[in-house]
């Protein structure tokens, strides 16, 4: 079978790095012979190098000078039948221009590229995502508008977009890190006989409107706790910028609610293997949602500043998503009051038992 070159170019962030791997499923199937290179940025190369229909991964030092430019060089030597240009940085529009000359061959390029005039532009095939971004033909106000009537998940857009059927993100895991998660929860004696529940609930520091704040997260704890009769525990996660955070949500937990640190700086595939080792994860939108959906672990997830319809669930937990004038606007200081723990509370309840075969994502409003 004649090889058919496929290059994904999307760097980043990371959690949209590795949800854009439910698109590889399709693309397999669509195009026989497909031999798929995900150009990412270096940070992101473990999200993605495990995956079994990436073929090649190449990883890009996003803000070292040139590296772009010599990452091209290399991917030039190959013809490519389909470029999927992602991101819309000036540098990797450029990119996807040079590699796949849409001018001289119509339908290798879908995504953002660099069009005849200079201006940054995209193919019109990817206008059901590109229309609500910073490029949008519509102007930022008209694409703003377009976020918040939004109905369809980040899959569903994509798969209709490059005509492919809708699948699912999926992260691997060495054996290294799969074995690192189980010595986490033996070293803790953990889930003997209670249900750990994740709680990623800061978001790094750009968006203070993502984040449960660390009284409502303490409060939500509790509140489980006593909901399950002390059958519950804890293992706070994050990032680097969580670390005083989480130690803060830990100190004002009652002993007698069991809660660990789970560390604010494991390498990417040692964080999917914490993940793994849940019952349940509660968490804003941020990386930790995205490794949890491509792991197959339950999970409540809340918005206020960002689209809640974009994510999909595939029978694996729900929204909580705010109720204030200003949801989805993508503000930093969006409110997020209505986020409320009695409500965190409940959709974590809903999950947290056995669901019925079938069973279908929610969205708690």
């Amino acid at each position: 079978m004649q090889a058919f070159p496929i290059l994904i170019l999307k760097t980043g962030a990371l959690g949209d790095v590795l949800r854009t791997t439910s698109i590889l499923p399709g693309l397999k199937r669509r195009y026989a012979g497909a031999q798929i290179t995900w150009l990412t940025a270096d940070g992101a190369v473990d999200l993605v190098r495990l995956h079994p229909q990436v073929d090649r991964t190449l990883g890009v030092a996003l803000k070292t000078s040139g590296a772009i430019a010599r990452a091209g060089d290399e991917l030039a030597r190959t013809e490519w039948r389909r470029v999927i240009s992602l991101d819309d940085e000036d540098e990797l529009c450029d990119l996807a221009t040079r590699l796949a000359a849409p001018w001289e061959r119509a339908g290798v390029l879908s995504g953002a590229h660099r069009a005849r005039d200079g201006r940054r532009a995209y193919t019109s095939d990817v206008g059901p995502w590109f229309d609500m971004g910073l490029l949008s033909v519509h102007g930022k106000a008209r694409a703003d508008e377009l976020k918040i009537e939004n109905r369809e998940s980040h899959p569903a857009i994509y798969a209709r977009m490059l005509g492919i059927e809708r699948g699912a993100p999926r992260l691997e895991l060495t054996p290294q890190a799969h074995a690192f998660g189980r010595a986490f929860v033996e070293r803790h004696g953990l889930k003997r006989g209670r249900r750990l529940v994740g709680l990623n609930t800061g978001s790094g520091g750009r968006w203070e409107s993502k984040k449960l704040s660390v009284e409502r997260t303490i409060e939500t704890a509790r509140a489980l706790h006593a909901a399950r009769q002390g059958a519950v525990e804890f293992a706070l996660l994050g990032g680097p910028d969580e670390a005083a955070r989480n130690a803060a949500i830990r100190s004002g937990l009652p002993p007698e609610l069991r809660c660990v640190d789970a560390g604010t700086d494991n390498p990417l595939l040692e964080f999917g293997a914490l993940v793994g080792e849940l019952d349940l994860l509660l968490t804003s939108d941020s990386l930790a949602l995205h490794v949890a959906l491509a792991r197959g672990v339950r999970c409540v997830a809340f918005f206020a500043p960002t689209s809640a319809a974009e994510i999909e669930f595939y029978g694996l937990g729900e929204a909580v998503a705010s109720t204030s004038p200003d949801a989805c606007s993508y503000r930093p200081d969006a409110d997020n009051s209505t986020i409320t723990p009695r409500r965190l509370v409940d959709a974590c309840l809903r999950w947290l038992d056995p669901r019925p075969p079938g069973a279908q994502q929610g969205s708690s409003t």
